[in-house]
């Protein structure tokens, strides 16, 4: 099948069915005016993050921009939020997979962010198929039916959508436009805004957003523009698009308030997104000699850098009448274990009961099974509020708090082996299009996969990457471990009755990823160019 394309627009990839009902002329042309109007700056941003990062690995640590000082001080609010965002108790994510879209609707929560990001393998199948999967939920016609014959279809009572379009920092490789790679957020967003904007306004909740991955304030002014020239051109009015943003950067930590101006006619708050933020801690002291993090399981949200961050994002949003909203506990509900799963369902119990202590008015979970929980906690604390933006933190937060890196042990050979175990087990499913997996009864995306190999990378280089017993981790000792790992992955893989193709490919790049001198940005840019 061939596509009528507009001027200066070039898709290099298959078109299956009912990709013509996405990839029109007209929303074609809707992306490449965006990507014309702002992809010089997409590329200025990002060459920012890379001279920011160099000065950082020289041994600059970030503080508060002095230049943004009228901000932080200035009486200031984001625009009201529509009725739809003000309940935000609990919020489910997923990939835009029409299974996990059904049934995150019908989970009961609040609402449900969709995701073309982390929780998304981004091959081109399912990036259109997602496309076509939010078009027809949107419209209340989308069904699923299993192997085994079991259909799933919407509920008369859904949760309200949110949509994650991907970072800046990756491309969508298939479409060139003027023969340049189109920004995978520009594609992502452009699109569903196009098509769904409109449809859902008249259902009664507009194109909501969650934005990720920004490092600074900047990034969010770009969003903005977008979103301001989007609304222009099919005729909404300003403000009608509402986004929560992703705080999952150490750097977006000092820039918190900044990002919530720039984004005030169309902000719908901040999330307090964990597991990238760990990444990006690691990532951005990755040459300190001084800084070496304990293994993840032992950074939880009550350890001080990153109690602080929450706490401080609570006391952001409320200052500026915005929601605050909890990032995901990755457990999820184990079926074949009663006494695992009760020890699981009182890990999610007590995350969102702190959350809601602490002045969140809502979190995510990972798993339709953790709605009630959730809800449970957030209605203890808020009873029939809506949410509690009226909680206002008077604690003084900084770079004293959010750089204050510990603990840095325990680091064991069982966290070692943890970390490349699934390092392999996601990587491989991911080249094999599934992009949120359940391993070791966690439900693990990019964030955690990017913890996983970073890790390995900096107990390597770092002198203090010292096991319990006193041996020091090396290339060596890795290299000896990655094909053990390995063999049990695809053991575990087998046993599911899931091919193990992907594995051996899997191995290789983490490998690479974890033990190559320079350290690699993310993971995800290697991956994908490995991607068809």
């Amino acid at each position: 099948m061939s596509l009528k394309l507009p001027a200066g627009v070039q898709i290099n990839a298959p078109i299956g069915a009912r990709y013509e009902e996405i990839l029109t002329p007209e929303a074609l042309e809707f992306v490449a005016k965006l990507h014309r109007a702002f992809e010089p700056r997409r590329q200025e941003l990002l060459k920012k993050r890379v001279e920011r990062q160099a000065r950082i690995d020289a041994g600059e640590m970030p503080d508060f921009l002095p230049e943004t000082k009228a901000i932080r001080e200035g009486d200031w609010k984001i625009a009201p939020l529509p009725k739809a965002l003000e309940r935000r108790r609990t919020e489910i994510t997923g990939p835009v997979e029409a299974k996990m879209i059904i049934n995150a609707f019908n989970s009961g929560a609040d609402s449900y962010m969709t995701d073309f990001e982390d929780s998304n393998s981004p091959n081109w199948e399912n990036q259109i198929q997602g496309q076509i999967n939010l078009y027809d939920a949107i419209r209340r016609k989308l069904s699923f039916k299993n192997e085994a014959g079991k259909e799933y279809k919407l509920n008369d009572k859904i949760a309200t959508l949110q949509i994650r379009p991907r970072g800046w920092h990756l491309d969508e490789k298939h479409v060139l436009i003027d023969g340049q790679r189109v920004s995978g957020g520009i594609f992502d967003f452009g699109l569903v805004f196009f098509h769904n904007a409109k449809e859902q306004i008249a259902r009664g909740a507009g194109p909501f957003f969650y934005l990720p991955k920004m490092e600074s304030h900047l990034e969010a002014r770009l969003w903005n523009d977008i979103f301001v020239m989007a609304q222009n051109e099919i005729g909404l009015p300003q403000g009608t698009i509402k986004a929560t943003v992703l705080v999952e950067t150490i750097l977006a930590t000092f820039e918190m308030e900044e990002i919530l101006y720039e984004l005030r006619e169309h902000s719908a708050g901040l999330n307090a997104g964990r597991w990238d933020y760990i990444f990006s801690c690691i990532k951005k002291f990755k040459k300190n000699k001084d800084f070496c993090l304990a293994q993840r399981g032992a950074i939880t949200m009550e350890v001080p850098f990153m109690r602080s961050y929450a706490l401080a994002l609570v006391k952001a949003c409320h200052k500026r009448g915005a929601p605050a909203m909890g990032g995901m506990s990755a457990l999820i509900p184990i079926k074949s274990d009663p006494v695992a799963n009760e020890k699981a369902l009182a890990g999610i119990r007590h995350d969102k009961t702190r959350d809601a202590n602490d002045g969140f008015d809502g979190g995510w979970v990972a798993h339709p099974g953790l709605v009630a929980i959730a809800a449970e906690e957030f209605q203890k604390v808020l009873g029939d509020r809506p949410n509690q933006w009226e909680k206002q933190r008077t604690e003084e937060f900084g770079a004293k708090d959010w750089l204050n890196f510990q603990p840095e042990q325990p680091i064991t050979e069982a966290g070692l082996r943890n970390n490349i175990n699934v390092g392999i087990h996601y990587l491989g499913s991911w080249l094999a299009g599934n992009g949120c997996v359940p391993i070791h009864n966690l439900m693990e995306d990019a964030a955690t996969a990017e913890i996983s190999r970073s890790q390995v990378w900096q107990w390597v280089v770092s002198p203090k990457g010292i096991l319990d017993d006193g041996r020091k981790v090396t290339v060596e000792m890795v290299r000896a471990m990655i094909p053990e790992e390995l063999a049990k992955v695809k053991a575990t893989v087998t046993a599911q009755g899931e091919k193990t193709d992907t594995y051996d490919q899997a191995a290789v790049i983490f490998d690479k990823m974890s033990l190559t001198p320079e350290y690699p940005e993310f993971l995800t840019l290697p991956l994908y160019e490995a991607m068809a």
